[in-house]
């Protein structure tokens, strides 16, 4: 038996920031984490580590990041607490939770400020978030600024390094597989290990084990049909086990559990799941430079509707409804040097390149009149009276269907690529229902005694699309208030 004071269920970035909570609270912290070390760190691992935060610009982000020759030729603009609630407003369409939603945007700075002084080491996303401008420098546009050091993969070193500095005991291999409850109390979980198997008792549980996106089973029952054809992105663990236990013992649901994050993915690559070497480099957000079609060589979505921080989670769902879950982001040589090399020149990128658009189709597999004939009124549709400017919604549209309402240029420059993705599923929004502190509420809303929830298990933030870098800032607010109290 072991029995201790705060119980973390998962070794992500909400988990260990949780984790982190309690401990600066002289709490006794167990956490237990599925996978064995080397796979571990939850879908946090397999991030860029963007984190979108409030901030009044350069100056003040200069306080925290990792020092850069280029920030003395950088402009960032501020991002205020009003832009940050007016973009999750936008993006869910009005659904999401404003009591929760209030305390991500409030608590974003001094929460991220906080892991920096734990040891988490951050930097400005030059090669993500920034294109050069017209007199050599950087303008960063999207609201999203800020990113771990190393990424994901650095985050969650930087987050096992402050949890053996606080003396956190981190059990990986141990596998959460339900709840103990006495007398409406949670009282802990029963576990599973290669050793066999038990119970650990604790004061407060706090379920930071993800959402339910890697069980084809549950996306199915709750996403719809066709999401089985979805690639799992991150984690193969986030199974939803604890959600469903949590459930069992008097949880309410809470959130939006039909919609998910969910981006467009290389659809070609021979390891195109739950990938620890490549993680995030199969992502494929370049595609408000070019056009996307499906296998009839038909445009279907608005490439250029707003920046891609605020499109890329949506527009897997829309690539999954194509036919054979697929589809191709086009881009002639006027567009290929702009695309992020971490994604479009990774090892083992799948891509077709031919010196016509017919020979790109023929190649790639789509249909040679239909890709013609939409490039062709693609080209024809745009006006060269708007200048293009990647930094800046520069309103360059194409008057087609669907028209795109920013960045149209003309595919005309061969060669030309065809870059096939599909829909890489990163997690599922509907969670458990929690007040503003992590406590997971039941009936009448009455919070279960000694149960707690944060990150992607927590429900209520995000429906239908989210703001990129959201949630790993959510991960880290909730966390520490779950920490803070458990």
């Amino acid at each position: 038996m072991i029995r201790t004071e705060v119980l973390v269920i998962g070794g992500g970035n909400a988990g260990f920031t949780a984790a982190l909570a309690a401990s600066e609270r002289g709490r006794e912290v167990v956490l237990v984490e599925k996978a064995e070390e080397p796979a571990s760190g939850g879908n946090s691992f397999y991030t860029a580590g963007a984190t979108r935060i409030t901030h009044q610009g350069l100056e003040e982000l200069l306080e925290f990041v990792e020092p850069d020759e280029r920030h003395a030729v950088t402009e960032v603009p501020a991002y205020t607490a009003a832009d940050y609630l007016a973009d999750l407003s936008k993006v869910s369409e009005g659904r999401n939770d404003p009591a929760l939603s209030s305390v991500l945007v409030q608590e974003s700075n001094p929460t991220m400020r906080w892991l920096h002084g734990m040891g988490l080491k951050y930097r400005l996303m030059y090669e993500r978030q920034a294109y050069r401008t017209s007199d050599g420098g950087y303008l960063f546009w999207g609201g999203l600024h800020v990113g771990n050091v190393g990424g994901g993969k650095g985050l969650m070193a930087d987050h096992r390094a402050a949890a053996r500095h606080r003396g956190v005991e981190v059990l990986y291999g141990c596998a959460a597989s339900g709840l103990t409850v006495e007398n409406g109390r949670v009282t802990g979980i029963h576990y599973r290990s290669a050793s066999g198997g038990g119970i650990i008792e604790a004061e407060s549980v706090i379920i930071a084990s993800g959402g339910f996106e890697a069980s084809p089973e549950l996306r199915g029952r709750y996403l719809g049909e066709g999401w089985q054809n979805a690639k799992v992105r991150g984690t193969p663990g986030n199974t939803g086990e604890m959600i469903l236990a949590a459930l069992d013992a008097g949880a309410a649901r809470g959130g939006d559990w039909s919609s998910c994050h969910s981006v467009a993915w290389d659809a070609w690559h021979p390891n195109n799941e739950s990938n620890l070497e490549l993680t995030n480099q199969l992502t494929r957000g370049g595609y408000p430079l070019g056009i996307i079609v499906n296998r009839d060589g038909v445009r279907f979505v608005d490439e250029g509707a707003d920046y891609r921080n605020y499109t890329y989670a949506r527009y897997g769902r829309d690539i999954l409804s194509q036919p054979g879950s697929a589809a191709f982001q086009i881009f002639d040589s006027s567009s290929r040097g702009m695309l992020r090399a971490e994604e479009y020149d990774m090892p083992g990128v799948s891509v077709v390149c031919a010196d016509t658009v017919d020979e790109l189709a023929l190649r790639a597999g789509i249909d040679p009149d239909g890709l013609e004939e939409t490039v062709r009124s693609f080209n024809a549709s745009i006006s060269d009276a708007v200048p293009f400017d990647p930094n800046i919604k520069d309103g360059r549209k194409a008057r087609t269907t669907p028209p795109k309402s920013n960045w149209a240029r003309s595919l005309a420059s061969p060669p030309f690529y065809a870059f096939p993705v599909t829909c890489g599923i990163t997690f599922t929004f509907g969670g458990l229902k929690t007040d503003t502190w992590g406590r997971v509420l039941g009936e009448h809303d009455a919070p279960i005694d000694g149960l707690y929830a944060c990150g992607e298990a927590l429900g209520g933030l995000f429906s239908g699309n989210y703001p990129g870098g959201s949630g790993l800032a959510a991960g880290a607010v909730f966390g520490r208030r779950a920490g803070s109290v458990a």
